[in-house]
């Protein structure tokens, strides 16, 4: 480990750098992300599809960066822990990001580079999203760690900050001054972010790669499927997933070669429902017989892995929430554009507000009040009546009131497709549900999956939860599949709801599923504490 200097209990010098580049970075993530539908809608990329086509497909495009956004933690995460450590990987994998941003202001009318620039930005921002939070806490030590708090809660605040302002300007950008001008503003600043990054090199803790973990999560599963014992069953499991996930690979391509019109996935959306055949499978079969690994591996890491698969259910479980939340910067959007700027209202910010997209601005504010309130009025109100919220009940009741949220939402779209005039301001309510509800499951998840995994397990947790979100937009693509069938929209058509209403109500009805299994799992969970000791 190499350190510039020593803290003697103060603030380190270099964390305004690394706050300083995550604002940048996030108002350049958001800007360009919370745009990203709208200009596909209206854009040349897609003239060469039916106008009614061109909403579905946006979508697709939208969530399928989402999900490299949130799949390539992955890869970060491994390469900073085993080669890199945290600052090569956060510094190239930005130069990577800047590329991207750069293609996307320069190629609004090239679909194939386009779409190579959000690739690019999807791979450069999956790839830092799990360091830089951890290389933040590299720079402290015992002497100053009472500090680490104000540090991470500016950090987050400014996350919020930056996504607020990015949701407001960039629509008025785009509509404004063009795509050129809204994608290069996100772009420039995230060449700055990792201008200011680079300033403190000299400056920062560094600390090396770890070293090959024997007893590590995939080494203690494989252990336990080849392993020999009575019955194979656990085996059985995860070679049938792998089966699974290999017919989903052979079904693109044979698609692909016009072999198989029956799968009607793309690449991206077939990708990763082979992935969770391979994590269902693999991990139910682990689990059936996880003990074979003992006296090969230590009982606790044994244990520690046992730990972790029974937090993989809790994220799975969670999986529909993200499914719901992602679509605000998608399907909210574009019932945004067909709602009516409000107009007389007093309190309406009429000066500010001319784009349905920054609606999608609630929720950084909003969250920026909740998190505060839930804390210091909310929380111990509930206890004062003698109900501790706790972590499991609190993602509960967030999958619920996303749920609730969606339900708003469709009722909104039914005066829609009534042909009623709806004014923009009502979708104030659903984007007050949803983020009521991502308080309560987001900021809520890490802090439980933390607390549950053991110490040499904590870094595993982080990689599953972002797959989590890459999940969870893969719900949505199969939704989307679903709706192009012929068959299915004619049944969709006999319920006297619109695609969109019907797709409303469904995702409303998946989470509010997920929240009462989610309730009944959480009551049978067998809590754990594995916070480091103090000192």
């Amino acid at each position: 480990m190499s350190t510039a200097a020593p803290n003697s209990g103060q603030m380190p010098r270099q964390i305004p750098y690394i706050i300083a580049n995550e604002a940048c970075e996030r108002f350049s993530f958001y800007g360009m992300r919370n745009i990203l539908v709208t200009f596909l809608v209206g854009s040349t990329l897609m003239a060469y599809l039916p106008e009614a086509e061109r909403q579905l497909a946006a979508k697709d495009v939208f969530h399928e960066f989402v999900i490299g956004v949130y799949f390539f933690p992955l890869l970060g995460g491994w390469l900073a822990d085993r080669w890199f450590g945290k600052y090569n990987t956060i510094f190239w994998f930005s130069l990577i990001y800047c590329a991207g941003q750069a293609m996307l202001a320069a190629f609004t009318e090239n679909r194939t580079l386009f779409y190579l620039g959000l690739f690019l930005i999807a791979f450069g921002s999956g790839g830092i999203k799990p360091l830089v939070a951890s290389f933040m806490g590299d720079q402290f030590d015992q002497s100053n760690k009472r500090l680490a708090k104000i540090a991470f809660d500016a950090f987050y605040w400014l996350i919020n900050f930056g996504s607020l302002f990015a949701s407001l300007f960039m629509p008025i950008l785009l509509r404004g001054y063009g795509p050129a001008v809204a994608f290069g503003v996100p772009g420039a600043l995230m060449f700055v972010a990792t201008f200011v990054f680079w300033l403190a090199r000299h400056r920062y803790v560094h600390v090396p790669p770890a070293t090959r973990d024997p007893d590590s999560f995939l080494r203690v599963v494989m252990t336990a499927l080849k392993a020999p014992g009575n019955g194979s069953g656990g085996t059985f499991v995860a070679l049938l997933g792998v089966a699974l996930a290999a017919l989903a690979i052979v079904g693109w391509l044979l698609n692909t070669l016009g072999a198989a019109s029956f799968w009607t996935l793309a690449f991206v959306p077939s990708f990763c429902l082979a992935i969770v055949f391979v994590m269902a499978g693999g991990g139910i079969g682990a689990s059936m017989q996880l003990d074979r690994a003992r006296g090969t591996h230590p009982d606790a890491a044994v244990d520690g892995v046992r730990s972790v698969l029974r937090i993989l259910i809790v994220f799975a479980l969670t999986t529909p929430f993200w499914s719901l939340f992602d679509q605000k910067a998608s399907t909210w959007v574009l019932q945004g554009y067909d709602m009516a700027m409000p107009q007389g209202i007093w309190w309406w910010p009429s000066f500010l507000v001319k784009d349905a997209a920054q609606m999608q601005a609630l929720n950084p504010l909003l969250v920026m009040l909740l998190i505060p309130f839930n804390n210091l009025v909310l929380y111990p109100a509930l206890r004062r009546f003698g109900y501790e919220p706790t972590a499991l009940r609190r993602m509960t009741t967030g999958i619920a009131f996303t749920g609730v949220a969606w339900i708003a939402a469709g009722v909104l779209q039914l005066w829609i497709d009534g042909g009623d005039s709806v004014s923009l301001a009502w979708q104030i309510l659903p984007y007050a549900l949803l983020t009521f509800g991502e308080v309560l499951v987001s900021a809520t998840g890490l802090e439980f999956a933390y607390s549950q995994a053991p110490a040499s397990m904590k870094g595993v947790i982080m990689s599953f939860w972002y797959l989590a979100v890459t999940i969870g937009n893969l719900w949505v693509l199969l939704v989307n599949a679903g709706v192009r069938n012929e068959a299915f929209t004619a049944q969709i058509a006999t319920t006297g709801l619109s695609v969109a209403g019907f797709q409303m109500f469904f995702f409303a009805a998946f989470a509010l599923v997920a929240a009462l299994i989610f309730g009944l799992y959480a009551r049978r969970y067998p809590l754990q504490e594995n916070y480091r000791p103090a000192g």
